[in-house]
């Protein structure tokens, strides 16, 4: 048997010859091709034979007995290097190989024997495909086979090991979905206002009196209508508002969502959003609420999240970590600032605050963690008991404490939860 590496062509030939059936001595003289049964001890058999039925069995999924030509494809894809871009076919040319009785299928005995001659089988045959022919979407080189491990056990110290996890299909749309609600809403209170003729640009769509703003911005005197503590998000006042909020949402979504899939980022973006109104409407129930900043900042601390979860498998965490934790610190340390020395500012500070806490803890809770640890399991229930504690806090307070939020009747100032 030869196997057949082509850089250029990016696919694996392995060919089968009927002349290659010389005696099993002569075979295990091949340089690489097999690791001799005899050297090894009978206990180092019996661990190794151990070690590669767990294999069998994790990937016998219909529990049969055998691997078919799907388990064994599954087994080969789900290899630690993770690569997307192998050939098809790869899979029934090894099982046609390693069957030895045709019976189409390949039970524990020919399957063992096939680890033991091609050890990447079930270690690193992807790890050094991806490395070797197909060219890493970052250009960069990672020898994961250094750190020893085989399939069946989790990205363990290895650097890169959560960027390998982007897929791109399907696609990452979930905030694309979300950013277009939200310009909408925004060019239809425009065209109802005729905002669209305003000769400056910093006034237009700054009034909140259209039908749009209207029925969803978050209006401290119809907190009856709950929906109106998510709606406020697709509200924004000013081009440049909503303009900020959508380009960093879409990237810092994006880079989640090709890792997390959509409905973690989702349920991330919107816990924030929730927390914003919940934690303005508890600390100035006086305010108007408007904007997706406390979802923009729920993005920003969930990636703080899923780095401080994904630590060793991460490429430069420590340098990502302190980006995001100068960015925000800055920038709420800003805000609050602001809000103290300037009478007339409407960023609203606490939805940004709250927004950015529900991230952390949502994102712990529901972002996926490649390599779960003792003390991160600790960790996971900690933000989740919190999480759920301060939201069921929250709404009870509003249920059960009426005469806190009564007052004299005002002009609607409405906060922009989010960039100015």
């Amino acid at each position: 048997m030869s196997v057949q590496f082509t850089q250029q062509q990016q696919v694996v030939q392995i060919n089968v010859d009927p002349h290659d059936e010389e005696d099993d001595t002569q075979r295990l003289q091949s340089p690489g091709a097999r690791v001799p049964l005899d050297r090894m001890t009978s206990r180092e058999e019996r661990n190794e034979r151990s070690r590669v039925k767990r294999i069998f069995d994790k990937y016998d999924r219909d529990r049969n007995g055998f691997l078919s030509k799907k388990e064994l494809g599954r087994l080969i894809k789900e290899n630690p290097g993770q690569c997307q871009d192998l050939p098809k076919g790869i899979a029934k040319e090894i099982l046609k190989y390693a069957d030895i009785d045709g019976d189409g299928q390949l039970d524990f005995e020919e399957f063992y024997k096939l680890s033991q001659e091609h050890k990447w089988i079930v270690r690193d045959f992807c790890v050094k495909y991806c490395r070797y022919v197909v060219p890493r979407r970052d250009g960069a080189i990672h020898d994961e086979t250094a750190s020893g491990y085989s399939v069946g056990s989790a990205y363990e110290t290895v650097d890169g090991a959560y960027e390998n996890q982007m897929k791109f299909f399907p696609p990452p749309l979930t905030m694309v979905i979300f950013s277009i609600i939200e310009v909408i809403f925004f060019i239809v209170d425009i065209v109802y206002l005729n905002d669209y003729k305003e000769t400056d640009f910093k006034n237009v769509g700054t009034s909140v009196n259209g039908p749009m703003a209207t029925m969803f911005i978050y209006n401290p005197r119809k907190r009856e209508e709950a929906w109106r503590f998510v709606t406020y998000m697709f509200v924004h006042v000013g081009v440049m508002h909503i303009l900020m909020n959508l380009i960093v949402q879409i990237f810092l979504g994006t880079a989640l969502e090709l890792v997390h899939c959509w409905w973690r980022v989702a349920l991330v973006y919107l816990s924030g959003v929730l927390a914003g109104s919940m934690g303005t409407s508890i600390a100035n129930p006086r305010i108007y609420l408007a904007g997706a900043s406390g979802g923009v900042y729920a993005l920003i601390t969930a990636h703080i999240a899923t780095i401080i979860m994904n630590w060793q498998e991460m490429e430069y965490a420590f340098l990502q970590l302190f980006v995001f934790l100068v960015f925000c610190g800055t920038d709420i340390g800003f805000s609050v600032y602001r809000h103290i020395t300037d009478p007339f500012d409407r960023v609203g500070y606490m939805a940004h605050l709250c927004g950015g806490i529900a991230g952390l803890l949502v994102g712990i809770g529901v972002l996926r963690n490649l390599n779960v640890r003792p003390y991160e399991k600790k960790l996971w229930w900690l933000a989740i008991t919190l999480y759920s504690a301060l939201m069921i806090s929250g709404i009870c307070f509003h249920i059960f404490n009426p005469d806190y939020f009564m007052f004299e009747k005002t002009n609607p100032t409405p906060s922009e939860s989010g960039f100015p």
